[in-house]
Protein backbone atom coordinates (compact mmCIF):
# COMPACT_ATOMS: atom_id res chain seq x y z
CA UNK A 1 0.00 0.00 0.00
CA UNK A 2 2.96 2.34 0.43
CA UNK A 3 3.17 2.36 -3.40
CA UNK A 4 -0.61 2.32 -3.99
CA UNK A 5 -1.77 4.28 -7.03
CA UNK A 6 -5.40 4.88 -7.92
CA UNK A 7 -6.56 4.51 -11.55
CA UNK A 8 -5.53 7.50 -13.64
CA UNK A 9 -9.18 8.19 -14.52
CA UNK A 10 -10.02 8.70 -10.83
CA UNK A 11 -7.80 11.61 -9.75
CA UNK A 12 -7.83 13.44 -6.44
CA UNK A 13 -8.77 12.68 -2.88
CA UNK A 14 -12.46 13.55 -3.19
CA UNK A 15 -13.14 11.22 -6.11
CA UNK A 16 -11.02 8.50 -4.51
CA UNK A 17 -13.17 8.82 -1.37
CA UNK A 18 -16.68 9.13 -2.82
CA UNK A 19 -16.65 6.85 -5.86
CA UNK A 20 -15.33 3.70 -4.07
CA UNK A 21 -17.76 4.20 -1.16
CA UNK A 22 -20.76 4.46 -3.47
CA UNK A 23 -19.87 2.21 -6.41
CA UNK A 24 -16.79 0.15 -5.54
CA UNK A 25 -17.27 -3.62 -5.56
CA UNK A 26 -16.97 -4.83 -1.98
CA UNK A 27 -17.24 -8.59 -2.38
CA UNK A 28 -16.97 -11.12 -5.18
CA UNK A 29 -20.25 -12.84 -4.36
CA UNK A 30 -23.23 -12.19 -2.07
CA UNK A 31 -22.77 -9.75 0.84
CA UNK A 32 -21.62 -11.28 4.12
CA UNK A 33 -24.18 -12.94 6.35
CA UNK A 34 -23.63 -11.93 9.97
CA UNK A 35 -24.70 -13.46 13.24
CA UNK A 36 -25.51 -10.75 15.80
CA UNK A 37 -24.99 -10.85 19.54
CA UNK A 38 -26.06 -8.22 22.04
CA UNK A 39 -23.66 -7.65 24.91
CA UNK A 40 -24.51 -5.88 28.16
CA UNK A 41 -21.87 -3.28 28.98
CA UNK A 42 -20.41 -2.79 32.47
CA UNK A 43 -22.58 0.34 32.92
CA UNK A 44 -25.81 -1.50 32.05
CA UNK A 45 -26.06 -0.33 28.44
CA UNK A 46 -25.57 -2.57 25.40
CA UNK A 47 -23.58 -2.94 22.21
CA UNK A 48 -24.25 -5.20 19.23
CA UNK A 49 -21.47 -7.34 17.75
CA UNK A 50 -21.78 -8.90 14.30
CA UNK A 51 -19.91 -12.14 13.63
CA UNK A 52 -18.96 -14.04 10.51
CA UNK A 53 -17.92 -17.44 11.79
CA UNK A 54 -15.05 -19.44 10.29
CA UNK A 55 -15.42 -23.12 9.37
CA UNK A 56 -12.75 -24.12 11.92
CA UNK A 57 -13.29 -23.19 15.55
CA UNK A 58 -9.56 -22.59 16.13
CA UNK A 59 -9.08 -20.30 13.13
CA UNK A 60 -7.50 -16.85 13.64
CA UNK A 61 -9.68 -13.88 14.49
CA UNK A 62 -9.99 -10.54 12.69
CA UNK A 63 -11.76 -7.74 14.56
CA UNK A 64 -12.81 -4.47 12.90
CA UNK A 65 -13.78 -1.24 14.66
CA UNK A 66 -15.78 0.92 12.26
CA UNK A 67 -15.59 4.65 11.61
CA UNK A 68 -17.84 7.61 12.38
CA UNK A 69 -21.47 6.57 11.79
CA UNK A 70 -20.26 3.32 10.23
CA UNK A 71 -21.38 -0.26 10.82
CA UNK A 72 -20.80 -3.83 9.71
CA UNK A 73 -22.51 -2.83 6.44
CA UNK A 74 -20.06 -0.06 5.57
CA UNK A 75 -18.27 -0.66 2.29
CA UNK A 76 -14.93 -1.25 4.00
CA UNK A 77 -16.44 -3.61 6.60
CA UNK A 78 -17.93 -5.87 3.95
CA UNK A 79 -14.62 -5.84 2.07
CA UNK A 80 -12.77 -6.88 5.25
CA UNK A 81 -15.38 -9.60 5.78
CA UNK A 82 -14.64 -10.96 2.31
CA UNK A 83 -10.90 -11.04 3.01
CA UNK A 84 -11.47 -12.83 6.32
CA UNK A 85 -13.75 -15.39 4.67
CA UNK A 86 -11.21 -16.15 1.96
CA UNK A 87 -8.59 -16.78 4.64
CA UNK A 88 -10.93 -18.93 6.72
CA UNK A 89 -10.75 -16.51 9.67
CA UNK A 90 -13.39 -15.57 12.19
CA UNK A 91 -14.54 -11.97 11.72
CA UNK A 92 -16.18 -9.66 14.24
CA UNK A 93 -17.46 -6.09 13.99
CA UNK A 94 -18.30 -4.54 17.37
CA UNK A 95 -20.64 -1.58 16.89
CA UNK A 96 -20.01 1.56 18.83
CA UNK A 97 -23.02 2.54 20.89
CA UNK A 98 -25.97 3.61 18.78
CA UNK A 99 -24.44 2.48 15.47
CA UNK A 100 -26.08 -0.93 15.05
CA UNK A 101 -29.48 0.39 14.04
CA UNK A 102 -30.91 0.77 17.56
CA UNK A 103 -30.36 3.62 19.98
CA UNK A 104 -28.40 2.67 23.07
CA UNK A 105 -29.83 3.29 26.54
CA UNK A 106 -27.25 5.28 28.52
CA UNK A 107 -26.85 9.08 28.46
CA UNK A 108 -23.77 8.73 26.26
CA UNK A 109 -22.85 7.69 22.72
CA UNK A 110 -19.33 7.06 21.38
CA UNK A 111 -16.27 9.12 20.53
CA UNK A 112 -12.85 9.02 18.89
CA UNK A 113 -10.97 8.34 22.09
CA UNK A 114 -13.25 5.60 23.43
CA UNK A 115 -10.30 3.38 24.35
CA UNK A 116 -11.90 1.97 27.52
CA UNK A 117 -14.81 0.59 25.46
CA UNK A 118 -12.33 -0.81 22.91
CA UNK A 119 -10.37 -2.48 25.70
CA UNK A 120 -13.47 -4.07 27.21
CA UNK A 121 -14.58 -5.43 23.83
CA UNK A 122 -11.14 -6.81 23.00
CA UNK A 123 -10.81 -8.49 26.38
CA UNK A 124 -14.14 -10.25 25.92
CA UNK A 125 -13.34 -11.33 22.36
CA UNK A 126 -9.89 -12.54 23.43
CA UNK A 127 -11.45 -14.66 26.16
CA UNK A 128 -13.81 -16.23 23.65
CA UNK A 129 -11.17 -16.77 20.96
CA UNK A 130 -8.57 -18.24 23.29
CA UNK A 131 -5.87 -16.60 21.22
CA UNK A 132 -4.47 -13.20 20.42
CA UNK A 133 -6.53 -11.13 18.00
CA UNK A 134 -5.75 -9.35 14.73
CA UNK A 135 -7.44 -5.97 15.00
CA UNK A 136 -8.10 -3.16 12.54
CA UNK A 137 -9.86 0.14 13.02
CA UNK A 138 -11.11 2.50 10.34
CA UNK A 139 -11.05 6.29 10.75
CA UNK A 140 -12.56 7.05 14.19
CA UNK A 141 -12.31 3.36 15.12
CA UNK A 142 -8.63 3.30 14.25
CA UNK A 143 -7.86 6.33 16.38
CA UNK A 144 -9.68 4.76 19.34
CA UNK A 145 -7.81 1.49 18.74
CA UNK A 146 -4.40 3.16 18.77
CA UNK A 147 -5.41 5.15 21.86
CA UNK A 148 -6.12 1.80 23.53
CA UNK A 149 -2.79 0.36 22.39
CA UNK A 150 -0.97 3.39 23.75
CA UNK A 151 -2.79 3.25 27.08
CA UNK A 152 -2.33 -0.53 27.40
CA UNK A 153 1.42 -0.37 26.75
CA UNK A 154 3.18 -3.67 27.44
CA UNK A 155 -0.08 -5.41 28.38
CA UNK A 156 -1.60 -5.00 24.89
CA UNK A 157 0.40 -7.95 23.57
CA UNK A 158 -1.53 -10.29 25.89
CA UNK A 159 -4.71 -9.56 23.92
CA UNK A 160 -3.67 -8.70 20.36
CA UNK A 161 -1.16 -10.00 17.86
CA UNK A 162 -1.11 -6.68 15.98
CA UNK A 163 -3.31 -3.64 15.35
CA UNK A 164 -3.88 -1.42 12.32
CA UNK A 165 -5.49 2.00 11.93
CA UNK A 166 -6.78 2.92 8.46
CA UNK A 167 -7.27 6.55 7.45
CA UNK A 168 -7.53 7.60 11.08
CA UNK A 169 -7.36 11.30 12.09
CA UNK A 170 -4.62 10.73 14.66
CA UNK A 171 -4.52 14.50 15.23
CA UNK A 172 -8.22 15.16 15.78
CA UNK A 173 -7.89 18.94 15.79
CA UNK A 174 -6.23 18.93 12.37
CA UNK A 175 -8.85 16.56 10.99
CA UNK A 176 -11.75 18.35 12.64
CA UNK A 177 -10.73 21.74 11.27
CA UNK A 178 -10.08 20.25 7.81
CA UNK A 179 -13.57 18.76 7.52
CA UNK A 180 -15.08 22.08 8.58
CA UNK A 181 -13.50 24.14 5.79
CA UNK A 182 -14.12 24.77 2.09
CA UNK A 183 -15.40 21.96 -0.09
CA UNK A 184 -15.19 19.48 2.80
CA UNK A 185 -17.72 21.53 4.75
CA UNK A 186 -20.13 21.39 1.81
CA UNK A 187 -19.60 17.73 0.88
CA UNK A 188 -19.05 15.78 4.09
CA UNK A 189 -20.24 17.82 7.07
CA UNK A 190 -23.93 17.69 6.03
CA UNK A 191 -23.61 13.94 5.38
CA UNK A 192 -22.40 13.24 8.91
CA UNK A 193 -24.79 15.66 10.61
CA UNK A 194 -27.70 14.11 8.70
CA UNK A 195 -27.35 10.97 10.82
CA UNK A 196 -25.70 12.38 13.95
CA UNK A 197 -28.31 15.02 14.72
CA UNK A 198 -31.33 12.67 14.73
CA UNK A 199 -29.45 10.27 17.00
CA UNK A 200 -28.60 13.12 19.36
CA UNK A 201 -32.21 14.31 19.40
CA UNK A 202 -33.39 10.77 20.13
CA UNK A 203 -30.89 10.69 22.99
CA UNK A 204 -32.36 13.96 24.29
CA UNK A 205 -35.84 12.36 24.15
CA UNK A 206 -34.49 9.48 26.25
CA UNK A 207 -32.84 11.86 28.72
CA UNK A 208 -34.56 15.28 28.54
CA UNK A 209 -32.30 18.19 29.32
CA UNK A 210 -29.11 16.24 28.61
CA UNK A 211 -27.83 19.07 26.37
CA UNK A 212 -29.04 22.27 24.72
CA UNK A 213 -31.46 20.88 22.15
CA UNK A 214 -32.15 24.17 20.35
CA UNK A 215 -28.45 24.95 20.00
CA UNK A 216 -27.77 21.49 18.61
CA UNK A 217 -30.58 21.89 16.06
CA UNK A 218 -28.80 25.02 14.84
CA UNK A 219 -25.34 23.38 14.62
CA UNK A 220 -23.82 23.52 11.15
CA UNK A 221 -20.43 21.91 11.71
CA UNK A 222 -18.83 19.07 13.65
CA UNK A 223 -16.95 21.44 15.97
CA UNK A 224 -20.24 22.81 17.27
CA UNK A 225 -21.81 19.34 17.45
CA UNK A 226 -18.88 18.06 19.51
CA UNK A 227 -19.02 21.16 21.72
CA UNK A 228 -22.71 20.62 22.50
CA UNK A 229 -22.98 16.83 22.48
CA UNK A 230 -19.89 14.64 22.18
CA UNK A 231 -17.63 16.48 24.61
CA UNK A 232 -19.99 17.06 27.57
CA UNK A 233 -21.58 13.59 27.37
CA UNK A 234 -18.18 11.91 27.60
CA UNK A 235 -16.42 13.96 30.24
CA UNK A 236 -14.57 16.55 28.17
CA UNK A 237 -14.57 20.27 28.85
CA UNK A 238 -15.36 21.12 25.22
CA UNK A 239 -14.38 20.34 21.66
CA UNK A 240 -10.79 21.53 22.00
CA UNK A 241 -10.29 19.44 25.14
CA UNK A 242 -11.91 16.44 23.46
CA UNK A 243 -9.84 16.67 20.30
CA UNK A 244 -6.64 17.12 22.29
CA UNK A 245 -7.15 14.31 24.82
CA UNK A 246 -8.70 11.81 22.42
CA UNK A 247 -6.03 12.07 19.70
CA UNK A 248 -3.84 8.98 19.30
CA UNK A 249 -0.83 10.76 17.77
CA UNK A 250 0.78 11.92 21.05
CA UNK A 251 0.67 8.36 22.43
CA UNK A 252 2.09 6.50 19.43
CA UNK A 253 5.58 6.30 20.92
CA UNK A 254 4.14 4.46 23.93
CA UNK A 255 2.71 1.59 21.85
CA UNK A 256 4.39 -1.74 22.62
CA UNK A 257 2.62 -4.05 20.17
CA UNK A 258 3.05 -4.13 16.37
CA UNK A 259 0.88 -1.35 14.98
CA UNK A 260 0.22 -0.04 11.49
CA UNK A 261 -1.00 3.45 10.62
CA UNK A 262 -2.16 3.69 7.01
CA UNK A 263 -3.05 7.17 5.76
CA UNK A 264 -3.34 8.37 2.17
CA UNK A 265 -1.66 11.72 1.76
CA UNK A 266 -4.60 13.00 -0.30
CA UNK A 267 -7.22 12.14 2.33
CA UNK A 268 -9.66 15.09 2.40
CA UNK A 269 -10.32 14.52 6.13
CA UNK A 270 -6.73 14.12 7.32
CA UNK A 271 -4.21 16.80 6.23
CA UNK A 272 -0.90 15.30 5.13
CA UNK A 273 0.95 17.82 7.28
CA UNK A 274 -0.71 16.36 10.39
CA UNK A 275 0.45 12.77 9.77
CA UNK A 276 3.02 11.34 12.17
CA UNK A 277 6.67 11.22 11.16
CA UNK A 278 8.75 8.12 11.96
CA UNK A 279 10.38 9.88 14.90
CA UNK A 280 6.94 10.51 16.44
CA UNK A 281 5.65 6.99 15.86
CA UNK A 282 8.10 4.90 17.86
CA UNK A 283 9.72 1.60 16.96
CA UNK A 284 6.56 -0.55 17.17
CA UNK A 285 4.57 1.55 14.69
CA UNK A 286 4.78 1.09 10.92
CA UNK A 287 3.70 4.05 8.79
CA UNK A 288 2.19 3.60 5.33
CA UNK A 289 1.51 6.98 3.73
CA UNK A 290 0.82 6.50 0.00
CA UNK A 291 0.12 9.50 -2.20
CA UNK A 292 -3.26 8.11 -3.31
CA UNK A 293 -6.31 6.55 -1.69
CA UNK A 294 -8.59 9.29 -0.38
CA UNK A 295 -10.47 8.59 2.84
CA UNK A 296 -11.01 4.83 3.11
CA UNK A 297 -11.24 4.66 -0.67
CA UNK A 298 -8.16 3.00 -2.19
CA UNK A 299 -9.96 2.23 -5.46
CA UNK A 300 -8.44 -0.52 -7.57
CA UNK A 301 -9.22 -2.43 -10.74
CA UNK A 302 -8.56 -6.03 -11.62
CA UNK A 303 -5.85 -6.41 -14.24
CA UNK A 304 -6.25 -6.55 -17.21
CA UNK A 305 -9.81 -5.19 -16.93
CA UNK A 306 -10.32 -1.51 -16.15
CA UNK A 307 -13.68 -2.23 -14.57
CA UNK A 308 -15.31 -2.89 -12.26
CA UNK A 309 -13.78 -0.79 -9.55
CA UNK A 310 -13.23 -2.68 -6.29
CA UNK A 311 -12.16 -1.82 -2.74
CA UNK A 312 -10.45 -5.04 -1.68
CA UNK A 313 -6.83 -4.01 -2.22
CA UNK A 314 -6.59 -2.14 1.08
CA UNK A 315 -8.23 -4.79 3.33
CA UNK A 316 -6.10 -7.49 1.72
CA UNK A 317 -2.88 -5.56 2.35
CA UNK A 318 -3.86 -4.66 5.91
CA UNK A 319 -4.79 -8.23 6.83
CA UNK A 320 -1.59 -9.52 5.22
CA UNK A 321 0.32 -7.12 7.46
CA UNK A 322 -1.65 -8.05 10.57
CA UNK A 323 -0.87 -11.72 9.97
CA UNK A 324 2.85 -11.04 9.57
CA UNK A 325 3.66 -7.57 10.93
CA UNK A 326 6.98 -6.23 9.74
Amino acid sequence: MQRFAAPAWLPGGHLQTIVPALWGRRVQGPPPVYRRERWTTPDGDFIDVDFQDAPAAGAPWLVLFHGLEGSSRSHYAEAFAEVAARRGWHFAVPHFRGCSGELNLAPRAYHSGDFEEVGWVLARLHERAGQRLHVAGVSLGGNALLRWAGEAGETAARTVHAVAAVCSPLDLAAGGHAIGRGLNRRLYTPMFLRSMKPKALAKWAQHPGLFDRDALLAARDLYTFDQLFTAPLHGFAGTDDYWRRASAKPGLAGIRVPALALNARNDPFVPAASLPAPAEAGRFVTLWQPAHGGHVGFPAVAVPSRMPLHVQAMPQAVVDWLAHPA
